[in-house]
């Protein structure tokens, strides 16, 4: 065996044992301690002042399935090693975009979520947060906004839920 071929082999082991030593790394980014098993995600309470009723269960779910594909950690309805508790404290929609002139109106409306969120990190406490996500997204005056929300709460739902993962399993 040659000299280059050696060094190849020897660079790449070296990565692995770089990689293990950090603690479970996963190609997501995420980064778990290396103790963590599982995760739970509490129902996501209900408090903003306009009501959507699919709203918590369609932010928990995709909370949930978003930490079970994308981390080796394991769903549990009891206390998990990281666990999610969450509010959803706006529900809001505004004009933007308004039109000059003696009759200003507005050619966009946004839609705005807020989600409270608690993180509680068994293995890490200057880990645990407790932060407010939100997420916007416009739509057409034209439209009303039981028209818009099929289309635009699923994106911002997304939204948040990826913010929510970083700061907690990628810590950007």
């Amino acid at each position: 065996m040659n000299f280059k071929k050696l060094k190849i082999i020897f660079i790449f082991f070296s990565g692995i044992i770089v990689l293990q030593s950090c603690g479970v790394y996963s190609f997501t980014g995420a980064s778990i301690p290396p103790g963590a098993k599982t995760v739970s995600v509490d129902y996501f309470k209900y408090s903003a002042p306009i009501f959507n009723p699919t709203l918590s269960n369609d932010i928990t779910e995709m909370l949930q399935n978003k930490l079970t594909s994308q981390t080796s950690l394991n769903l549990t309805d009891g206390k998990g090693d990281l666990q999610f508790k969450g509010e959803i404290v706006g529900y809001s929609v505004a004009p933007v975009s308004i039109t000059s002139g003696t009759d200003p109106t507005a050619q966009y409306n946004r839609l705005t979520i807020k989600v409270k969120v608690e993180f509680i990190n068994e293995f890490d406490e200057t880990a645990n947060f407790v932060q407010t996500f939100s997420r916007f997204e416009d739509f057409p005056a034209s439209q009303n906004l039981t028209t818009a929300e099929p289309n635009i709460v699923p994106v911002i739902i997304e939204l948040i839920t990826d913010d929510i993962f970083n700061k907690a399993v990628v810590n950007w």
